[in-house]
């Protein structure tokens, strides 16, 4: 399976503030670190339904700290906070998992993986 390349859209770091460059260098640190440990896990794979297991892993953690941010996003309103931070964030999670569901060849290992997971945990796909 070919390697990952993952990056920050240039959209999120244009919504971030002028005067605030580390959120910037954070991001770019935070998703070269994740292309990093992806392309690793998916060397160390012995075939490709593990390598999407290790990646599944990894989007399912993305999605759990997505609604972290979403939650967040509210209360940082409610408090009277900017929560442009939070939905930067939040914005670059789906990002991320989006590119990795852009790789053609990881695309269709991720999705039976995934639903390999559903029938697993006994549910069904008729009850969704």
């Amino acid at each position: 399976m070919d390697e990952l390349a993952l990056g920050v859209p240039k959209p999120v770091l244009e919504r971030l503030p002028d005067d605030d460059a580390t959120a910037a260098a954070d991001m770019k640190e935070a998703v070269a670190g994740w292309e990093q440990r992806l392309n690793r896990a998916i060397e160390a794979a012995e075939d490709d339904r593990e390598a999407a297991s290790r990646v599944l892993e990894a989007i399912e953690r993305f999605e759990d700290r997505r609604e972290t941010y979403d939650d967040l996003v509210p209360e940082l309103r409610a408090w009277g906070q900017s929560p442009i931070y939070a939905i930067a964030w939040r914005t670059l999670y789906d990002d991320v998992i989006a590119q990795c569901y852009d790789h053609e060849e990881l695309a269709d290992h991720l999705e039976r993986e995934r639903n390999a997971r559903l029938v697993e945990d006994g549910i069904r796909l008729q009850d969704l």
